[in-house]
């Protein structure tokens, strides 16, 4: 094995401002954990732009290699369970928090961190899904079992994040009639291609609300924003419908009455992919790669470098990031 490595380093400067670059670090700089990872692909998510800014939420200690995913292959195992040479996907957890992330050419994690790629996809499609894509997936999971897809009426929020195109394209290949609700006024052509019905911007739909009920417009709804919208939203779901909530860039509060649930028998369903159980991420990445798999997705997404990051972590921070976007480690 080679004695360093390249990783992406944010650091903090005077006057409290971060920045990052492309920095030669050590194996001795990496934890003391039982998989090490040659990093093929990551990708990028909200809370990467949040840990490049010094938000201490997300990671206390600088210096720090963000990237909160990674697709790769073992170089080094002392578990029992990985060998040498075997494909391997990390995501979440505290990889790209406050242990040494994804935005590097080696990772080393807990190998109950690691899942095993299934054969069916690639490391590639993997980073194609990463967190953001998980996250969608298991939202459309919840509201599968919960309200059923086909022929639903759905509406998704912040559709052209990675979350939002992710659970479009998925929630079109169930079959649903997707509303895409964006704030961004170029992305009709772009949401069109994913699989969106109709678009509305944010404006048009907060029109739609009416306290305490609402006409029932929607079956189920997927809601990366919180706020005014998720409050708006549960006054607007049919009878039995649900939402699967799993943001809160508009705002951690909303507010809501009884009348909803007790009504109409909706349901509000948290979702976090980021610290569920293996086996759980294990299902789930068995399920993106086999019945529920989304062959176009890679068209959809843009391909960086490391010595992009910086452009598109500040991009996605101020929310102007469109679809996923994949970290070519090896570029």
């Amino acid at each position: 094995m080679i004695d360093n490595f390249k990783a992406y380093v944010v650091r903090e400067g005077k006057n409290g401002v971060f920045s990052g670059q492309i920095e030669t670090k050590k194996f001795d700089d990496l934890p003391p954990n039982e998989i090490t990872i040659k990093v093929k692909y990551s990708s990028l998510n909200y809370k990467d732009a949040l840990s490049s800014i010094g938000n201490k939420g997300v990671t206390k200690k600088y210096p720090h290699t963000p990237g909160i995913d990674a697709a790769g292959i073992v170089v080094s195992s002392k578990s029992e369970k990985f060998s040498i040479n075997d494909k391997v996907i990390v995501t979440g957890y505290d990889l790209g928090m406050n242990t040494s992330g994804g935005f590097s050419e080696y990772v080393r994690v807990p190998a109950e961190w690691v899942v095993r790629l299934p054969e069916a996809i690639s490391l590639k499609y993997a980073m194609a899904i990463g967190t953001a894509g998980l996250t969608a997936v298991l939202c459309i999971d919840l509201l599968n079992k919960n309200c059923g897809i086909k022929n639903s009426q759905a509406i998704v929020t912040g559709s052209t994040g990675g979350v939002g195109s992710v659970a479009i394209q998925l929630l079109s290949k169930l079959g649903a009639q997707i509303t895409a609700v964006t704030g961004k006024s170029d992305s009709d052509e772009f949401l069109s291609e994913i699989g969106a019905n109709t678009i509305l911007t944010r404006d048009e739909l907060v029109e739609k609300f009416r306290h305490p009920l609402s006409k029932g417009i929607y079956d189920i709804g997927v809601d990366v924003v919180g706020g005014e919208v998720l409050s708006g939203l549960l006054t607007c779901l049919k009878r039995n419908g649900a939402i699967a909530c799993c943001g809160n860039v508009g705002g951690p509060d909303f507010s809501t009455s009884v009348f909803p649930f007790i009504l109409r028998g909706n349901r509000l369903l948290g979702v976090d992919s980021a610290e569920r159980s293996l086996d759980q991420k294990e299902s789930l990445w068995e399920k993106i790669s086999d019945e529920w798999m989304l062959n176009d997705i890679e068209k959809y997404c843009k391909i960086i470098g490391l010595n992009d990051l910086g452009f598109e972590l500040r991009k996605i921070y101020d929310g102007k990031q469109t679809g996923r976007v994949i970290v070519s480690i090896d570029d």
